[in-house]
């Protein structure tokens, strides 16, 4: 199978801690995304370079959908044991990763944007790289 190929996310585990947010995989293994989230309203624009994953889960934040943006690291057959997607977006082009939540890709920069009043549930993004990693929750504008 590709390693660049789009792959459907399944639903999974998650636990909003103090300090972060733990993602439980399909095959058992844990990763943990620091925090708490920065909240920004709507929408995020991620450094050029960052792996992105975004992590759409229920209200009460126990059970959620996590997407890696344009990640072609991970090979398909890992993301699909573990139940994490990926989707891949070319620059100047935008998806929808799930409804009410879309990526736009600006050369190597992610931006993601959500519509919370369709959003039936919470909305986090993570851009990390092997010099840092940034959490953040979109919420509604005030």
């Amino acid at each position: 199978m590709s390693t660049r190929s789009d792959v459907a996310p399944s639903t999974l585990e998650v636990d909003l801690v103090d300090g972060g947010i733990v993602v439980r995989y399909l095959d058992g293994r844990e990763v943990f995304y620091h925090g708490p989230p920065e909240t920004v309203e709507s929408s995020v624009a991620t450094p050029p370079g960052k792996s992105v994953h975004v992590l759409v889960t229920d209200e009460d934040g126990v059970e959620g959908v996590m997407t890696y943006v344009n990640d072609r690291k991970t090979d398909s057959s890992i993301l699909e044991s573990t139940g994490v997607g990926r989707i891949f977006v070319d620059s100047g082009e935008s998806t929808v990763l799930f409804p009410g939540v879309s990526a736009a890709v600006d050369g190597h920069a992610v931006t993601i944007d959500a519509d919370l009043d369709v959003v039936d549930g919470r909305v986090f993004v993570f851009a990390e790289d092997q010099f840092s990693e940034r959490a953040y929750e979109l919420v509604s504008e005030a």
